[in-house]
């Protein structure tokens, strides 16, 4: 993450990691966002409680409406668990809201499970994957490297690729025009 610099949360949820980051990195402006009115609220206790002077109010940000779009650039944009519950449209409206969004060099995060050609699917992968799409046919673990195409349509290019706990990865992007 960059050290300075506003950064939006895609998706924000309950909003316990907006306070996690806010407060481990105080130089950044740390906006959360999520379409769910729902999520929105718990968002505002979470960050009411903590009471951090560079976390700001949540946003009805919606990554397939470009109105709902912060015009400013952004240093960094993260996105922890969305894609794979989501419909792939949600997935190319994320990567056109960083591509449009994020200043040259700005971090795009994402984080959660993926399938990778070259590495077997973990079986608590593969069954959550079938638990998704049970849920919704267009949900479900993307495709690396799908996903990093869709990102290179956009002038992102994947710097970095991380493995996490429980079959999770933290794929890095950034900016490149």
């Amino acid at each position: 993450m960059p050290g300075r610099g506003r950064v939006l949360e895609i998706a924000a949820g309950s909003g316990e990691h907006a306070v996690a980051f806010a407060s481990a990195l105080p130089g950044l402006d740390w906006t959360p966002s999520d379409q769910s009115a729902e999520a929105r609220a718990s968002i505002t206790a979470w960050a009411t409680t903590a009471d951090l002077p560079n976390l700001q109010p949540p946003l009805a940000l919606n990554v397939l409406d470009p109105a709902t779009w912060l015009e400013e650039p952004l240093q960094a944009l993260v996105c922890i668990n969305m894609i794979h519950i989501s419909h792939w449209t949600a997935t190319e409206g994320l990567m056109t809201l960083a591509g449009s969004r994020l200043a040259s060099g700005g971090l795009l995060v994402l984080y959660g499970p993926f399938r990778e050609l070259e590495t077997p699917l973990a079986p608590s992968n593969a069954a959550f994957d079938d638990s998704l799409r049970a849920r919704d046919p267009g949900w479900g673990l993307r495709d690396r490297d799908t996903v990093v195409a869709t990102a290179r349509a956009q002038g992102l290019a994947l710097t970095r690729r991380i493995e996490m706990p429980a079959h999770n990865l933290m794929l890095l992007f950034r900016r490149t025009r």
